[in-house]
């Protein structure tokens, strides 16, 4: 069965860090592109980060360029999202998804997606 697997996820002040992992279970990472997605209450679904599959190739929404960083260790079959700088506006239900191929982008939909986890960043 394949399977992805947040984790990470908690309440957090604003300017704090955490870092999001992604593990995958039942196929291997290798041969998949991964996006970080999030999603807050009553707002549509936005993307935030998505990595190839050599790594080589990221993107960013712009609103975390600068203060998130995905990467991804293949060997560990898992990916991350450290997230620097959180504001309350990062708020969110946060989703990782993988897509068979090498690069996906932000816009379009991937084949698996995990259940999430929460980040609340407030005081």
């Amino acid at each position: 069965q394949l399977q992805l697997v947040e984790s990470g996820g908690g309440l957090v002040q604003p300017g704090g860090s955490l870092r999001l992992s992604c593990a995958a279970s039942g196929f291997t990472l290798d041969y998949y592109a991964i996006g970080w997605f999030r999603q807050a209450p009553g707002k549509e679904r936005e993307g935030v980060s998505c990595i190839s599959t050599s790594g080589g190739s990221t993107n960013y929404a712009d609103s975390v360029k600068g203060r998130f960083t995905i990467s991804r260790d293949n060997a560990k079959n898992t990916v991350y999202l450290q997230m620097n700088s959180l504001k309350p506006e990062d708020t969110a239900v946060y989703y990782c998804a993988a897509d068979y191929s090498d690069y996906k982008g932000l816009l379009y939909e991937y084949d698996y997606w995990g259940q999430g986890t929460q980040v609340t960043v407030s005081s």
